[in-house]
């Protein structure tokens, strides 16, 4: 590694690299503090400073993606050679790898498969059957669900079913504990029998294999990254393959430990520190991804742990902008804000953001739905961060699958799939009877079936012979390719002549062209497989073993992970397959730019200039069902410091809860902070000039964009927004500031009711304090509209009307049409408590909504012209609170009205036969929605 190089580190960074490697470190670095480079550099030092062999090192990682990262980086530091001999990758990996080649060393088959999720949930399903009486009580706990999680739960911590009925159901045989004890028995009695493992068996399995001393002499330095989220059988793992020469690095941050609901043990630093007792402690406090004023909002959450290791955070940036809390009535409004700002900031920033550059981060994915429809609603295109996986798709499933089979003729989840696919007209009835004869006969199925169809054994009835043909001749044609050593991808093209495939697809579903694409992806993912396998070594013979090993030990190769000697392309490439449980599927997602949807967990590692995060309210952050609420402290945490330039927080007033509408309240992780430290957010909107966009290219490493596309896209955006609201002054914010003036574009949700108009309201707390009179700021702009608002006190607040003006927004308007005194605010309506008509007769009429007890808005009308159907009059002057003027309009401005009566009070009007504005809809009784006329209707009297 260059001194080049090394010179780009800072000084903790430099120290944590230069660490004697016989020595045990903890690096605990802070988000976006280098951490990924520190432990590239780290590797390329041990092997250029200190002569460690790279294939002595095993570097582990939590995510495909991270390994993959990590190898590009240290491809660039040392060369490809010298990073292919790396032990390199996920936890799981480097168990099945190891377990793979010597998996006899602990009584296993070389050739077990790997059970995923789905997999497995279908065997305790079958399970939970013969319990069924056993668990139909009310009280019981019991569900697919439940017994996975409980099972990996105990597997995490090394427990056998009897410690877990022990430690769990404390021994008592009446507990749902003693039934899932049982499970867990048959569940990995069933595992065995198909000669398989789940994820969980990959680290059962492989700290039994780590545990025999010889197995880890390879290893003279092991460097392990996310160490925070380590559980009990990880770290074991650590610990074993350290075990022979003492020297470990691992890199974490406990501030981001927010995986305990996978059994993640933050406790294991403190382990490390009892079972290593040299180990020092470095730590990484520079940040190189957000401004200051995100991460003094960031370290203001955090610092509410009292029991956190005390460590901070500092930036070289600028401060930026206050990241912005805003509040909202409810989800709707709050969604349809969220999706009108990210076309603002688009355009304001000409383009230098894309929306590549915003992601919504959620508590809990089930908060996507208004936000996706508001996006859609907008015309963004939005993506689910991790969402339906390449490797979970039906036809991908089905092909590897077949291959599993050729593999491993005892796995039992695999044959019950493809036995009948494509169509053999083989019921399940027929299958279960194959299967209970397979176990009877102590034979796998694949041989019974070959046994039916050969005639040695019996058929079944009804007859199945035949119907077995096809499958049997395609398991044998595709075995014996295989044994010769046939590429996986070629087999996967033999597969699909054989099984007619495509012509199935085109036959069974409607999306077939799409599913192909994905079957050409699948043999595109082997040819990757076979190019990046090292080639096994031809000859291992020349190596002397120990004496005292048995003959099963004698076959160790040390270079089991670099070297796979011995492996067939098929089975390599199974493994791979199996071990991909991070990768997304690859469609034309990957390739258009969209918004990013994820939640808080989803979003771990990975960072995005402009950072989205709904719902910070009480039962969201921290969740109702959280069981340590210092872990939700901390998902907040990590979700605030994805942020690099600009962060949002919003909350709602209500929330739709299961059906039902409840009143929600801000966070209590933000009040904490807000009762401190009041200036740490701000309610009003970068407004992004000049020196604000200039701010984000410094942080963003962008070029500055031309200003002249930030004006043209500008006033593209103030021509095809859609509704926008000048906000006015408000002071004080209900955050604990005074807030500036904000000019917010808005479209009020959802539009399905209302016209592309404004909506402007004055809200009033009883009991406020008024001026006797406050002249307005500014007139009225062009397409920008003002009324004239009176308030007055009633105990009644049933209902609430909201009254759009006629005239609609042709673009945002950026001046403030009244500056009334600091308690007015804007409120908007939303659409469920939208009157059933608006009246606007040829006289003025006072109509009144009220929000609270004492709350109440009043908007007059002037008279319109006899002889059409608008007015255009002078704008009232003032705006009225119990009789005292608050604030007055500039004289000369006008605005333009249009007429709508309303059923229920069109027998009072004298111009019955007004012209009704908008489409057309009917909805029964005379009834008409807002802006809709009702040509069939007609009024009593006419």
């Amino acid at each position: 590694m260059s001194a080049r190089h090394l010179s780009r580190l800072n000084e903790a960074q430099l120290r944590a690299v230069l660490h004697p490697p016989n020595v045990p470190l903890q690096i605990l670095a802070g988000p976006g503090s280098g951490k990924t480079r520190v432990l590239t550099s780290r590797i390329a030092h041990l092997i250029e400073q200190h002569k460690i062999q790279p294939s002595s090192i095993c570097a582990v990682t939590f995510t495909n993606k991270a390994a993959k990262e990590m190898r590009e980086r240290l491809t660039n530091l040392i060369g490809k050679d010298q990073t292919e001999q790396i032990k390199l990758g996920t936890f799981h990996a480097l168990c099945a790898l190891f377990l793979r080649r010597h998996a006899s060393i602990i009584g296993l088959d070389g050739n077990f498969s790997i059970c995923d999720a789905d997999e497995s949930k279908k065997v305790v399903t079958k399970l939970l059957k013969a319990h069924k009486e056993t668990l139909a009580g009310p009280s019981s706990i019991i569900s697919e669900g439940n017994v996975l999680s409980l099972i990996s739960k105990a597997k995490a911590k090394g427990y056998s079913p009897e410690e877990f009925h022990r430690f769990l159901g404390r021994g008592d045989p009446s507990t749902d504990y003693a039934v899932i004890a049982e499970i867990y028995a048959e569940y990995e009695k069933t595992l065995r029998q198909s000669n398989s493992l789940d994820f969980d068996d990959l680290l059962v399995f492989g700290v039994r294999l780590f545990a025999h001393q010889r197995v880890v002499e390879w290893c003279k330095h092991v460097l392990v990254d996310e160490f925070q989220d380590t559980n009990t059988m990880q770290y074991e793992l650590m610990r074993h393959i350290a075990a022979s020469s003492r020297c470990v690095t691992v890199v974490g941050d406990p501030d981001q430990s927010i995986y305990g609901w996978r059994s993640a043990e933050i406790e294991n630093l403190e382990r490390m520190e009892r079972d290593f007792p040299s180990t020092t402690q470095i730590m990484l406090e520079q940040n190189y991804r957000s401004t200051g004023s995100i991460l003094s909002t960031c370290m203001a959450i955090i610092s509410q742990d009292k029991g956190r290791i005390e460590k901070t955070l500092r930036t070289s940036n600028p401060a930026g902008f206050t990241p912005v809390l805003k509040r909202f009535p409810t989800e709707h409004e709050e969604a349809s804000f969220v999706a009108t700002e990210i076309k603002r900031l688009i355009a304001f920033t000409g383009g230098m953001l894309t929306w590549n550059d915003f992601v919504i981060l959620l508590r809990m994915s089930s908060l996507s739905r208004t936000l996706e429809a508001a996006l859609q609603r907008e015309g963004i295109p939005c993506r689910v961060l991790a969402g339906h996986k390449f490797f979970d798709r039906l036809e991908v499933k089905d092909l590897l699958a077949y291959l599993q089979l050729v593999d491993n003729p005892y796995f039992v989840p695999a044959f019950s799939r493809v036995i009948n696919t494509p169509s053999r007209t083989i019921g399940e009835k027929t299958v279960a009877e194959i299967l209970a004869q397979a176990d009877k006969r102590r034979i796998s199925p694949v041989d019974l079936v070959e046994r039916i169809h050969d005639g040695s054994i019996p058929d079944i009835k009804p007859p199945v012979r035949k119907k077995l043909a096809s499958f049997v001749q395609t398991i044998r044609s595709l075995r014996l390719r295989a044994q010769e050593g046939e590429s996986t991808s070629e087999l996967i093209r033999h597969l699909l002549d054989l099984t007619e495939y495509e012509a199935w697809l085109r036959k069974t579903q409607p999306d077939w062209d799409s599913r192909w694409e994905n079957v050409q992806e699948l043999i595109n993912f082997a040819s990757e497989v076979e190019r990046t396998t090292p080639a096994p070594r031809e000859d291992h013979s020349s190596k002397e073993q120990p004496a005292e090993w048995t003959d099963s030990q004698a076959e160790f190769d040390t270079d089991a992970l670099a070297d796979a000697g011995g492996e067939t392309p098929l089975r390599l490439f199974l493994q791979a397959s199996m071990l991909s449980t991070d990768v997304e599927a690859q469609d034309e997602s990957e390739k258009t730019p969209k918004v990013t949807i994820a939640t808080c967990h989803a979003a771990k590692g990975l960072e995005w200039p402009v950072v989205m995060i709904p719902a910070v309210e009480k039962g969201i952050f921290p969740s109702a069902r959280a069981e340590d609420i210092e872990e939700e402290r901390r998902l907040l945490y990590v979700a605030c410091t994805r942020a690099q330039g600009l962060l949002y927080l919003t909350h709602a007033d209500s929330r739709m809860v299961n059906g039902r509408r409840n009143r929600q309240m801000v966070s209590e992780f933000i009040l904490a902070v807000r009762s401190k430290l009041q200036m740490l957010f701000r309610d009003d909107l970068p407004n992004l000039k000049k020196n604000d966009r200039d701010v984000l290219t410094q942080v963003l490493n962008r070029d500055a964009p031309n200003e002249s596309d930030v004006s043209r896209m500008v006033a593209e955006y103030q021509r095809t927004v859609k509704c926008v609201s000048t906000s006015a002054r408000r002071s004080p914010s209900p955050y604990g500031r005074a807030s500036s003036p904000t000019r917010t574009a808005w479209r009020d949700s959802p539009p399905a009711i209302l016209p592309a108009s404004s909506l402007q309201y004055a809200r009033v707390a009883p009991g406020s304090e008024m001026p006797p009179r406050m002249p307005a700021r500014n007139p009225v702009p062009s397409g920008g509209v003002q009324a004239t608002m009176k308030t007055v006190h009633s105990p009644n607040y049933s209902s609430q009307r909201a009254f759009p003006s006629s005239q609609p927004c042709p673009g945002p308007s950026l001046a403030q049409p009244l500056a009334p005194h600091p308690a007015v605010a804007q409120r908007f309506i939303p659409q469920s408590s939208l009157p059933r008509s608006i009246l606007l007769q040829t006289r003025p009429k006072l109509s009144s909504t009220t929000s609270a007890p004492g709350e109440t808005y009043v908007q007059s009308r002037p008279p319109a012209r006899p002889d059409t159907n608008t007015c255009r009059s002078p704008l009232r002057s003032t705006l009225h609170v119990n009789g005292r003027v608050l604030a007055a309009a500039a004289p000369g401005a006008f605005q333009t009205h249009e007429l709508r009566p309303a059923a229920e009070d069109i027998t009072q009007s004298s111009a019955a036969s007004v012209k009704l504005a908008g489409g057309k809809r009917r909805l029964g009784m005379g009834r008409t929605a807002v802006g809709y006329p009702n040509k069939k209707f007609r009024p009593p009297g006419t």
